[in-house]
């Protein structure tokens, strides 16, 4: 694997910014909040088995393993170091290198694929939300969080900038990312606010939650015939 996927970002940043992503005000300011809101969903939907894509040093999937003994989970991410610190957090977990654009598991693997501040790092944001669709079972779920645009001509400014130095990324819209998800298959169930401070107000954070319909059971039913009265 390349160490920079399409016009991605370096693999080394993400092991640079391993060494600080532990960090308790890096935590409390960034990925507390939204990890709240996840767990919220997950308590809510009972999965059996749960993909992490972009999981960091693993804060979220040992919460999960520890609050949903039931579930089984894999951490997945493009970043050796992460993943270094991520094994040292939990062997409950299973740990895999791997690219968001080209997941290393097999169709239907998950119930839920989760993604906290991570989506805007893909390279090819069409590419992993297709790659989320195939490795789901029927009716399973995406849960996606990261930070918003305002405005989709701050997205396109944010990313030129970040294109200048080297590490390209970018903040869809709460509108933007709907329509994304939905192009991709899926159905949007909701997008829901994250309350968090300071960046917060002018980039809010949203969690995007989808489900992968079942289109076996849709085409059954559209063939039943009628009741006749």
């Amino acid at each position: 694997m390349s160490d920079i996927g399409l016009s991605g970002p370096g693999r080394g940043l993400f092991d640079a910014w391993s060494s600080f992503y532990d960090l308790e005000a890096v935590q409390r300011a960034t990925y507390r909040p939204v990890h709240r809101a996840v767990m919220r969903s997950l308590r809510e939907e009972h999965a059996a088995s749960i993909l992490d894509v972009g999981c960091g040093t693993g804060q979220l999937d040992a919460d999960i393993v520890r609050e949903l003994p039931w579930a089984r989970v894999v951490g997945c991410d493009f970043s050796h170091g992460m993943l270094r610190h991520a094994a040292d957090r939990s062997d409950r977990v299973r740990w895999v290198q791997g690219d968001a654009c080209r997941l290393p598991f097999h169709d239907a693997r998950f119930d839920a694929v989760v993604s906290t501040e991570a989506f805007h790092w893909f390279p090819d944001p069409a590419a992993a939300l297709a790659e989320f669709h195939r490795v789901l079972v029927p009716c399973g779920r995406i849960l996606i969080a990261h930070a918003t645009s305002p405005a989709h001509w701050v997205e396109e400014l944010l990313h030129a900038a970040s294109r200048l130095v080297g590490e390209p990324f970018r903040w869809p819209t709460q509108d933007e990312m709907r329509e994304r998800v939905e192009r991709a298959g899926f159905t949007v169930a909701s997008q829901e606010h994250i309350a968090r401070l300071p960046g917060g107000l002018l980039f809010a954070p949203i969690l995007t939650t989808a489900v992968k319909p079942d289109r076996h059971s849709a085409s059954h039913a559209t063939r039943r015939p009628a009741a006749h009265a």
